[in-house]
């Protein structure tokens, strides 16, 4: 298969048709972007390409359609279908194999938490990760790539088995502080928190994280994050932007009586190198890094003018990908963090 990680420069239905025109027998999936991971590190205006060798690995996919009105059960009926095609697929494969999947999903549905709560209850030891297609700064409309054409309202998950070692991670550079903000009032359905701590939720926050709510902007919102626990650990939920009315856009789910925890920043730069040295320990020499990072992870990176530190850090150690509207990882939805697969190289075995 090949991916492809589509600036919206271009058009998206035009550019997804001419390239299958181009390559008729090979599948081809992928999404329009906020950005570009590529081989010389950030990239914007630009299209990011990877092909996946028949000899290393093995696929199937399928397109979720109609997200806006989506439900768990169908989800589960279309990755039980999925993981049928994907057994008979692999019957052959060498029982060391090991399999995951990668997810790329409209970045303006909202849909995210339900979609992964579908795949991560069907798919049961096949572990997932992906991003939500963006819009640059937009935020009017993306698109995931499938069978030719350019879908919105959509995702596509791709299960891979493969011969090669490689590792799911997750990184971001946040820890948690000692105040906290509750969701008093929210519109679940469209991720708009109304009051926090019972006041306008644009205040609450500006008081919280110590600035003014007259400056509240896209910058802001990824210098500031919030954090949720779940689990045991901290995730970051990132706000898209101020309403008229004082309430909170999120980019992920929130819920009334949600407990958010104001975020305290570490070094990206260190945070995201330890990573990927831990991961290069873990597997050897790398083969590529495939990476989802938050639009607002650059945001936050580009304001304290360290463009070119992380763009050489993704060059050096070939990370690949796109800027999203949100990160998949396993079960959860997340923002602000950079996720991905490590796939590191064959070991040839001397007779």
């Amino acid at each position: 298969m090949v991916t492809v990680f589509v600036s919206p420069f271009y058009d998206p239905e035009i550019f997804i048709a001419e390239l299958s025109r181009r390559m008729p027998d090979t599948p081809i999936f992928g999404c329009t972007t906020a950005g570009e991971l590529s081989p010389g590190g950030w990239d914007e205006d630009s299209v990011v390409a990877m092909g996946f060798d028949a000899a290393d690995f093995v696929i199937a996919a399928r397109p979720l359609l109609e997200l806006s009105t989506f439900r768990v059960d169908r989800g589960r009926a279309i990755c039980t279908e999925l993981q049928q095609e994907f057994a008979e697929r692999t019957e052959q494969c060498a029982a060391s194999d090991e399999s995951f999947g990668l997810l790329f999903i409209d970045g303006m549905c909202q849909r995210e938490e339900t979609i992964m709560s579908a795949i991560y209850t069907s798919l049961e030891d096949i572990p997932i990760v992906g991003g939500s297609a963006g819009d640059g700064l937009r935020f009017e409309k993306s698109w995931v790539f499938h069978g030719g054409k350019a879908l919105t309202d959509a995702a596509v998950l791709i299960l891979i088995r493969t011969r090669l070692p490689f590792r799911l991670f997750k990184c971001d550079h946040f820890e948690p502080t000692s105040t906290k903000m509750v969701v008093t009032e929210a519109d679940i359905e469209h991720r708009i928190v109304k009051e926090l701590n019972a006041e306008p939720a644009a205040l609450e926050y500006s008081r919280a994280v110590g600035i003014s709510d007259a400056k509240l902007e896209l910058f802001s919102f990824a210098a500031h994050p919030v954090l949720v626990r779940v689990g045991g650990a901290y995730y970051a939920r990132s706000i898209q932007r101020t309403n008229p009315d004082g309430s909170l856009q999120f980019f992920c789910a929130i819920d009334e009586g949600m407990v958010l925890t104001v975020a305290r920043k570490n070094d990206p730069i260190h945070a995201t190198s330890r990573l990927l040295k831990e991961m290069t320990d873990d597997l050897g020499e790398i083969s590529i890094f495939i990476g989802f990072e938050c639009l607002l992870r650059r945001l936050d990176v580009e304001q304290h003018q360290l463009s070119r530190e992380m763009s050489e850090l993704y060059r050096r150690n070939k990370v690949i990908g796109f800027q999203t509207y949100g990160e998949q990882y396993r079960s959860m939805h997340i923002n602000q963090t950079l996720t991905g697969v490590a796939i590191g190289k064959r070991v040839n075995v001397s007779q």
